[in-house]
């Protein structure tokens, strides 16, 4: 799938966005989630709550994020399915630029890359910052947001907030346990020689747990 706009848009995504460590052994191979991902290519995503929680049991700690509807409701009505579905259940957060964002929300089911790859979203007009902590969705141009998301590791706001990048919420628990996974693999290509997106997308986790066994990961992702 994408990256941060076209992995914020390569150059930019370089410095502006130029996405301890878990063992492969406990690192579970995710079953299929067929029949959910599967419906959501004819789901109508539900209305969410006004404001929410979900609770990120990663394996590295957990991770509280507050949603508002009302800084982007598009997307988060878009992450509400998404989180009911299981979507982010067993995903990896397979990039990590330090001091900048960390980056996660391609399936480790290929099946499911598939069924949600042309399940783009109409965007939302920046209502708050991109400052420290806050979860943003991962674009490749106007209009395409869709399963990626990125949370800033810093304050990010005059890189950002200016390419569109919509806020819809933010770690209220848990941002030093994000500050913390697993960032040893570098930049994805052509930038470095992390996990390649594309390759996700196709391989799913077969991909990572072979070439990148140490990266932290979701285990379930729960609305409170």
């Amino acid at each position: 799938m994408r990256g941060i706009r076209g992995t914020l848009f390569a150059a930019a995504a370089c410095l502006a966005l130029a996405a301890c460590s878990s063992s492969p052994t406990e690192a579970p191979k995710e079953a299929p989630k067929e029949a959910p991902k599967e419906a959501a290519k004819s789901a109508i995503p539900e209305k969410a709550p006004d404001v929410f929680k979900v609770d990120f049991d990663t394996s590295k700690g957990p991770v509280v994020v507050e949603v508002h509807r009302d800084w982007a409701p598009l997307g988060v009505d878009h992450f509400y399915t998404l989180v009911k579905l299981g979507f982010y259940d067993g995903d990896r957060f397979f990039r990590y630029v330090r001091g900048f964002i960390v980056q996660f929300g391609i399936s480790g089911d290929p099946q499911a890359n598939r069924t949600w790859a042309t399940a783009n979203i109409t965007d939302d007009p920046v209502t708050h910052h991109n400052v420290r902590g806050t979860l943003v969705y991962a674009t490749a141009g106007a209009n395409t947001r869709s399963t990626q998301l990125f949370i800033n590791l810093a304050n990010n706001t005059s890189s950002l907030d200016p390419q569109g990048f919509a806020p819809f919420g933010t770690v209220v628990t848990g941002m030093d346990v994000v500050d913390h996974l697993y960032s040893g693999y570098g930049e994805m290509p052509p930038d470095g020689e992390g996990p390649n997106p594309q390759q996700i997308e196709v391989q799913g986790n077969d991909y990572l747990l072979n070439h990148f066994p140490r990266l932290d990961y979701i285990k379930k992702a729960t609305v409170e």
